[in-house]
């Protein structure tokens, strides 16, 4: 799906072609129809007046996902109005709105359509990109397997074009949302579509080979190390991580410097964890395929990346991405292992499933080089994390307040949010070891705030948070899938972080 955002007349069909509109209503408070009276008078009086008629005479309620097709004989046009249901706030009614014209285009194979909108009242810049956030949404379909490279095309490519169309022009305000949201949709589709990927075919060398066509394309820095130069940076901690599947890991390096040369970077890192067996603390076999969503987090970098290739804002940033395999074998790291990360610390191995902090303590430790400004990572890290905030927000960890602030704003602004969790000192005390510097789980109480407490225990040079995102990556059920989260809210934060420099 693509997007454009014009104003001026109404584009008009032919006798070949009709030219599809559509029109967005909500309900009021009384469950009656209602559409901005801007964007009723910018219509045909025909379809006007038909519409108040409908309206008036409860043939239309804008229940959420109805509709009424009217023709204009005059343009050669369809008039479709499309209701949204009760918005409890703006962003949502515009996702709502956003996602109901692109299911019915979807249902009813619409090529392209126009989207009426009000420029004073119904078109500031949230409702754009929410707007075009919830149509890019409900559009996805998974097509399995083909990978942005081109090894294996899309057999069925959609073509599906959607005009937002303006009631005055658009200002500088609109137009940079405008742009802003579809960058983001882009990279969320492709978050989606790594996330959704079977683990045979989204290994960390495919990871690497996204990479590396990122790059390509958007004119990225990128290195794919392979085993012997991760060894060669002691990166033990991981590498232990790596030790039981016969598919090698990589660690992946990606630089846009949109910046100052002199500017520190932000840095982000991912957890790529391609399968999460749970090692020789083996996981129950029910549902065990879902772990091959445990590289959202290197996903959502890769999606945040090719949003920030689309909209290329003015800050330098950093990707680091650690991908393997977690699996059970003879040579896997047991229970009672321990092992010396790249920092120089020692962690003795209680649990192999508490894999994601080994991978990630050696990408943090390495982050350092960079002397970044801050460093954000993200991770499915701990089913403790979704038991206390269930699906609705990803946990927020932070060493940092005016970092955690920035965040927090930015998930808001998406409706991608966050919630920001403790890492009190006392909290450490449960990550104490009698045969190393520390354990890499601190039992039942407060999982996920020991494992942020793990990681924080290699941040303490820069500005870091870590959002677990084991409870909002993706969904199970019926509707199983990535979800894409939390590319808005890192790509947000990014183009807030350019916009105050």
């Amino acid at each position: 799906m693509s997007f454009q955002l014009k104003s001026g007349a109404l584009p008009s069909g032919s006798a070949k072609k009709i030219a599809t509109h559509f029109i967005i209503a909500s309900q009021n408070d009384a469950q009656a129809a209602q559409i901005c009276p801007a964007t009723l008078n910018a219509l045909p009086a025909a379809i006007a007046a038909q519409i108040t008629s409908a309206i008036a005479s409860e043939r239309f309620g804008a229940a959420s996902g109805q509709h009424l097709s009217l023709i204009d004989d005059a343009s050669h046009s369809q008039f479709i109005l499309i209701g949204a249901g009760t918005p409890k706030d703006a962003a949502s009614f515009s996702k709502t709105a956003g996602a109901a014209v692109s299911k019915h285009c979807k249902t009813y194979k619409i090529s392209a359509a126009t989207i009426c909108l009000d420029s004073t009242t119904g078109t500031d810049t949230s409702a754009i990109n929410h707007m075009v956030l919830g149509a890019a949404d409900a559009n996805y379909t998974f097509n399995a397997p083909y990978s942005i490279a081109g090894k294996k095309k899309n057999a069925n490519p959609d073509k599906t074009q959607l005009t937002l169309w303006l009631t005055k022009s658009a200002n500088a305000e609109q137009t940079s949302a405008f742009k802003n949201a579809c960058a983001i949709a882009k990279g969320v589709a492709l978050t989606k579509h790594l996330g959704d990927l079977p683990p045979n075919f989204a290994t960390p060398e495919f990871l690497g080979d996204v990479a590396q066509d990122l790059a390509k394309q958007y004119d990225f820095s990128v290195q794919v190390l392979e085993k012997k130069q991760i060894a060669a940076l002691k990166m033990n901690s991981f590498l232990s991580v790596a030790k039981g599947s016969t598919v090698p890991p990589r660690f992946i390096i990606l630089e846009y410097k949109g910046g100052n040369p002199k500017d520190a970077p932000v840095v982000l890192v991912g957890k790529g964890i391609t399968f999460d067996s749970g090692g020789i603390s083996l996981k129950p076999g029910a549902g065990m395929d879902e772990m091959k969503y445990d590289m959202c987090g290197a996903a959502s970098l890769l999606g945040t990346f090719k949003s920030i290739g689309e909209a290329r804002p003015k800050i330098n940033v950093v990707g680091l991405i650690a991908a393997c395999e977690n699996m059970p074998a003879g040579n896997a790291s047991k229970p009672g292992d321990v092992v010396t990360t790249m920092a120089g610390l020692t962690i003795e191995i209680l649990n192999t499933d508490a894999e994601g902090r080994l991978v990630l303590c050696d990408a943090l430790t390495y982050a350092e080089r960079y002397k970044p400004a801050a460093v954000v990572n993200m991770a499915t890290l701990t089913g403790a994390c979704v038991v206390a905030l269930g699906h609705h927000h990803s946990g927020l960890f932070a060493n940092n307040d005016e970092l955690a602030a920035q965040l927090q704003a930015a998930g808001q602004n998406q409706s991608d949010t966050a919630w920001r969790m403790p890492i009190d000192e006392a909290y450490h005390e449960q990550l104490k070891s009698n045969f190393a510097d520390m354990a890499n789980i601190g039992g039942m109480p407060a999982g996920s705030v020991t494992a942020a407490c793990f990681l924080s225990r290699f941040t303490q040079k820069y500005p870091w948070a870590h959002l677990d995102i084991a409870g909002t990556a993706w969904k199970s059920g019926a509707n199983k899938g990535a979800t894409g989260r939390p590319v808005a809210l890192l790509s947000q934060f990014i183009f807030n972080r350019s916009s105050s420099k």
